[in-house]
């Protein structure tokens, strides 16, 4: 049994990792190589909110709140008080945890809408203290970040690097350091889920007073998957602004909590290859949608309900659902 879950984890991150090392043969220009590394960016914070919300059932509607913080503790660190870029990132993880251990122990004992409504308040709290600390964090206009750098090594879009004798761009090296953290992000993840708290997590989920009977501690594990959920949020975060080289308070803002939440649940809320799928999809649909110009806001508000409607456990689950399905229906016959 042990064995076979292995195998199917080592499956999944091995396509994973085929479809990243494929994909470049179809990127034209440093546009889309830009875009592909904010969504295997993205995808790697999804991937750790799906922990939260699809196998914990805990919802959260200010996640981009960490994604923030994470982001303007490197970028103050670094810039501000000349940090290297490693240490930065760590301990702003640190930090980072720390404030959502102390955040989550009361408001994880609320339920429903009152949860909701509790996550949405944290959220808008740290939007509005990055707004208004002009000091520290330049306010709205935003502040400039460093290029990332670790052991001297600096890794700017702009530069230019050998890798196995190689010669490649900044932005395509800065695609492969992202592909390498989505699919570090991805199989922690996957570890966590087979792993006796990941077990725990799903009975919080089945329901919470079913797992107090059997002797589960609730509250423990509810306080532990948000820390870990806001700690994949801070170091994904961090990585964002040193790629994007400049951040803005718009990267803790509520529309950017409530995109975060759309893709875990568009591309399967408990599928963690099905949350990467949710994030591919919503980054693109804007590109794909640009030319209708004012029907652009339309046309993506359809697109998602449609899918809600008619796929309503996610685009992964449904359509692999589907395909099970057929394939059953040909052996079956083939066997009649």
């Amino acid at each position: 049994m042990l064995n076979r879950l292995m195998q199917s984890r080592l499956r999944g991150v091995m396509v994973l990792a085929l479809i990243l090392i494929i994909l470049p043969a179809f990127l034209g220009n440093p546009f889309h190589y830009e875009l592909v590394t904010q969504m295997a960016i993205i995808a790697a914070t999804v991937v750790g909110l799906n922990l939260l919300v699809g196998y914990a059932g805990q919802i959260s509607l200010g996640h981009a709140g960490f994604f923030g913080l994470g982001a303007y503790f490197t970028g103050i660190a670094t810039g501000t008080y000349g940090w290297p870029s490693v240490p930065a990132l760590l301990v702003g993880a640190v930090v980072v945890g720390i404030i959502a251990w102390v955040v989550g122990r009361p408001i994880l004992r609320l339920k429903g809408h009152y949860l909701s409504m509790a996550t949405l308040a944290v959220g808008f709290i740290i939007a509005i203290i990055l707004n208004n600390e002009r000091a520290l964090t330049g306010g709205p206009d935003g502040m400039p970040v460093p290029a990332f750098e670790v052991f001297g090594w600096e890794l700017s879009t702009f530069g230019q690097y050998s890798l196995f004798g190689l010669q490649i761009e900044g932005f395509q090296a800065w695609y492969i350091f992202a592909s390498v953290v989505l699919l570090v992000a991805v199989w922690f993840a996957l570890n966590l889920i087979e792993s006796p708290i990941g077990r725990a997590l799903r009975s919080v989920h089945g329901s919470e007073v079913a797992a107090r009977v059997v002797g589960v501690n609730t509250a423990k594990y509810k306080s532990l998957v948000f820390v870990i959920s806001a700690v994949y949020a801070s170091l994904m975060g961090s990585l964002y602004a040193h790629f994007q080289g400049f951040i803005t308070p718009a990267v803790a803002s509520f529309e950017f909590s409530i995109l975060f939440i759309t893709m875990v649940v568009l591309g399967g809320m408990g599928s963690t290859f099905g949350v990467i799928l949710g994030a591919v999809v919503l980054k693109l649909l804007p590109q794909v949608l640009a030319d209708f110009q004012e029907l652009e806001t339309v046309m993506f508000g359809l697109i998602l309900m449609l899918t809600m409607i008619f796929m309503p456990k996610g685009l992964l689950p449904t359509l692999t659902a589907v395909v099970s399905t057929k394939l059953g229906k040909k052996k079956a016959g083939g066997a009649a």
